[in-house]
Formats: C-alpha cells, sequence, structure tokens
C-alpha cells in the first residue's frame, strides 16, 4: 500500500451530504464511519469510576488550568478514554493510565500555545523528571515536571521491570515530536503527507501509551520490536491520527489550528475540497485497517519463548485494537470535539462547518 496511490480519491459516495459551497461555513461534513467493520468492541475497565475520581482529583491538586481550560479538561473525560484503551488492567495499572491520560492533556494544553523554545523547556522538564523520579523537583520549574514525576513515581510501583526500561524512550519519542511540531507551527509549515504520518506518530502520543499496554508483562525487547508487531503499532497509530484528525478538524478550522491536520494536508498537497479530503481519508483508512487485521491474524510465535510469553505478546496487540477502538468511542461520548452532541454525530456522521474566529 501506497500513499501515491490514493492522490486522486475523487470517487462519489451516496452518503455523502452537502448543503451550501465545499469549505464555507454551514457545508454539511460527512464523517466516514472508519470503523464500521473493525472486530474489537467497545469496552471498558471495571475500576474506571474510582479510579477517574482518584485521577481527576489528583490532576486538580496542582491548579494548573485557567477556569476556562478546567471546563475543558472536566468535558474531556480523559479517564474514560483511559478505562477503553485498557480495560483489562487492574486497579493499580487503571489509576496509573488514568494519570498519564490527564498527563497528556497538561503537556498538550500548554504546548499548543508554545513556540519551539517553550515546548523544548516543557520537554526537558517532563523528560527530567522521568529520568530522574525521585530527585526533588527545581523550585519555579513548570508544573508538568512535578505532575510527570508523581505519574511515573506510582508506575514505577506497579510496572514490570521491562515495561519501565522501554518506557522513558518512548516519552522522549512523544515528546520530540511535540517540539517539532511547534517549530511546524511558528514556521507556518504545512506538511506532505508521507512527512505528516511520520511527525503525527509521534504527536499523536501513542508510543508512550503502548508502552503501558505490556504494565504487567515481561515480553522480550525484540519481540516487541520485531518488524511485524511495530508495523502493526503503526497501523494502529495511523488509524487513530486519521480517526482523530477526521473528528477534529472542524474545531481546529475554526480556531485557525488546523495545519497539523490530515485533512489540511491532503487539501493543500492534492488540491481536493473539504468534501474530497474526508473521502481521501476515509477511503486510506479502510485500507490501513484491512492491513492491520491480516497482520493481526497472521501474528509470528516465537519458539523460543515461553508460551506464557506468547500469549502476552497477543494479548499486547489486542491491546492495539482496544486503543483503537477506544480512541473513536471516546471522540464521541467524550466532549472534546463534539460537546453535547456527540453521540448524535455518531449515528448521523453529519456536522456544520463552524465559522472561523476572528484572532
Amino acid at each position: 500500500m501506497t500513499i501515491s496511490s490514493y492522490t486522486d480519491p475523487r470517487r462519489n459516495r451516496a452518503d455523502v451530504q452537502t448543503q451550501g459551497l465545499d469549505g464555507q461555513p454551514g457545508t454539511l461534513i460527512y464523517i466516514p464511519d472508519t470503523l464500521a467493520h473493525f472486530p474489537w468492541p467497545r469496552s471498558v475497565n471495571p475500576h474506571f469510576e474510582e479510579c477517574k475520581a482518584e485521577s481527576d482529583a489528583w490532576i486538580r491538586s496542582f491548579r494548573v488550568f485557567s477556569p476556562k481550560a478546567q471546563k475543558a479538561f472536566d468535558r474531556c473525560d480523559f479517564s474514560l478514554l483511559a478505562a477503553m484503551a485498557y480495560p483489562r488492567l487492574d486497579k493499580a495499572g487503571c489509576r496509573v493510565v488514568c494519570d498519564v491520560m490527564n498527563l497528556f492533556f497538561v503537556i498538550d494544553d500548554e504546548s499548543d500555545r508554545a513556540d519551539e523554545y517553550e515546548a523544548r523547556y516543557q520537554a526537558d522538564c517532563v523528560m527530567d523528571a522521568l529520568r530522574n523520579p525521585y530527585n526533588p523537583r527545581p523550585v519555579g520549574e513548570w508544573a508538568g515536571g512535578r505532575i510527570t514525576q508523581e505519574f511515573w513515581q506510582r508506575a514505577l510501583k506497579t510496572a514490570t521491570p521491562s515495561c519501565q526500561k522501554r518506557y522513558v524512550d518512548l516519552f522522549q519519542y512523544y515528546m520530540d515530536g511535540v517540539v517539532q511540531q511547534a517549530i511546524d507551527r511558528d514556521q507556518q509549515h504545512i506538511r506532505d503527507v508521507e512527512t505528516y504520518f511520520a511527525l503525527r506518530r509521534q504527536t499523536i502520543g501513542t508510543a508512550p501509551s503502548y508502552g503501558l499496554l505490556d504494565m504487567h508483562f515481561n515480553i522480550p525487547d525484540y519481540m516487541i520490536q520485531h518488524p511485524h508487531v511495530q508495523h502493526m503499532s503503526d497501523l494502529a497509530t495511523d488509524m487513530i491520527s486519521m480517526c482523530n484528525d477526521l473528528y477534529s478538524y472542524n474545531k481546529e478550522q475554526a480556531t485557525g489550528e488546523a495545519d497539523h491536520n490530515l485533512i489540511t494536508v491532503v487539501m493543500h498537497q492534492f488540491g481536493l475540497t473539504l468534501h474530497e479530503a474526508y473521502e481521501w481519508v476515509g477511503s486510506y483508512h479502510d485500507d490501513v485497517l484491512e492491513e492491520f487485521i491480516d497482520l493481526y491474524e497472521t501474528l509470528p510465535w516465537f519458539p523460543n519463548e515461553s508460551e506464557a510469553t506468547n500469549q502476552e505478546l497477543r494479548e499486547y496487540v489486542n491491546g492495539l485494537g482496544d486503543w483503537v477502538r477506544a480512541n473513536e468511542r471516546w471522540s464521541f461520548e467524550g466532549g472534546r470535539y463534539f460537546g453535547d452532541k456527540g453521540m448524535e454525530v455518531l449515528k448521523s456522521r453529519i456536522v456544520a462547518l463552524l465559522p472561523q474566529k476572528v484572532r
């Protein structure tokens, strides 16, 4: 599968409804139902409510949000995303993943307004906290450092040594992407599709998220890093990022923040209309999903490892599928993209293009 094969996606879909001029306020956007035939079901961790209460109270204790940002945080319900993405973790593990989802919001909320130098400083705070989880944080430091440290201290109590060993590097990969996104934003740079996917695999945050799928496993590095497993991880990430961009584009274009969005990228690179861009992404997602399922069904067996370790790997890649489904359902059940209309949009797949706000 190559991206170049999708440079002319102008195909008609009977279920696409339009109104007014394409790309103008009031235009009705059809959001493709990309996971209609995805076999992973919606599932929620049984410890969700308890862990959500604890984690939400924990993140509020840092007082990092303005009243407006606190309201946005409460509406998003990141603990629900965590509980759906990791439905089989025990209580201790569920609390850890709720905490890291809330940490991601802090990083995202701050870095979205940061220039390159501020983003680098924030990344340095986060990574120093992960590498030095028991050292006192500097006086006057950005609160993200202490939040990261407390999250990681809690994770260290329950994560296996193999999980811990890989995790810091995975978070570095994510933070490097956050900094590069700030550079692109400073330069008002719109990437092409190939380089966009490369950066989006960093900025979407799935690397450190997948790094907690094996929180209680002892899977050797060479199995996690096997090309078959790594390709599955990339495909899952691409599905998550495509769905995220389909859902978030309307909100982002209204606030002038849609340059780091695949819809903008394909319109810019291929000269597509808004509707054609949504169709392009839907079509490309279909093939990525098909390849992911093919790889899931042909996951290799590692004869030098025990049956228990091979089973842990299968649970790990099953977790990739959980993440894809969780991201989709949370996007509609939470209030981040569609407010209180999410379940209506889930059924209709239609939203009206918002007017751009004067900045």
